[in-house]
């Protein structure tokens, strides 16, 4: 299952999945409140994909690349800022902030600090939701965002943080 190593059971905040010890770089998958009871909680807005299913695709789609996954779920804005922390030597990361992007200013520090490109990725169209959803701390700092697709938006992130790596432009847009 990808080098996968568990520190404690899915959502209840400590989770990882590690690369192969052969892979030549990892993406970090950083995943906030309440994303751990993905599949259960609210499944009209957020479905019924596990977060350990989400993982697996994500794993999927990044091993032909030749990148392994770091994957991680905090509940506390504090052990997501010790994640990356953690995992600085990632290549890249995906992060879903969940309801932190409105005022996890803490996490927003650790973001900016975080050394490699990132995306930002929400399940839903958090701009579509109440209006205390439409203002995100952290979402200036991603290298794009990914809303409302669903788990899906994982993928695309995965697929979009490839390419920029691919083509080697830190800086570039398009």
């Amino acid at each position: 299952m990808y080098g996968t190593e568990r520190t404690a059971p899915r959502g209840q905040g400590r989770c990882s999945v590690t690369a192969s010890p052969t892979a030549p770089a990892d993406i970090l998958l950083l995943n906030g409140p309440n994303l751990g009871t993905l599949g259960r909680r609210q499944p009209e807005i957020y479905g019924s994909t596990t977060l350990a299913q989400v993982e697996e695709a994500v794993a999927r789609r990044l091993r032909p690349h030749g990148f392994g996954l770091r994957a991680e779920q905090h509940d506390c804005e504090g052990e997501l800022i010790r994640a990356l922390d953690r995992h600085r030597d990632t290549a890249a990361a995906i992060v879903n902030p969940g309801a932190l992007m409105i005022a996890g200013w803490s996490l927003r520090d650790a973001l900016a600090d975080y050394p490699a490109p990132w995306a930002e990725v929400h399940i839903s169209n958090v701009w579509a939701r109440e209006e205390f959803r439409h203002n995100s701390v952290v979402s200036p700092l991603a290298v794009g965002v990914i809303a409302g697709f669903g788990v899906h938006g994982y993928e695309l992130a995965a697929d979009a943080l490839v390419h920029r790596l691919r083509r080697g432009a830190a800086g570039a847009t398009g």
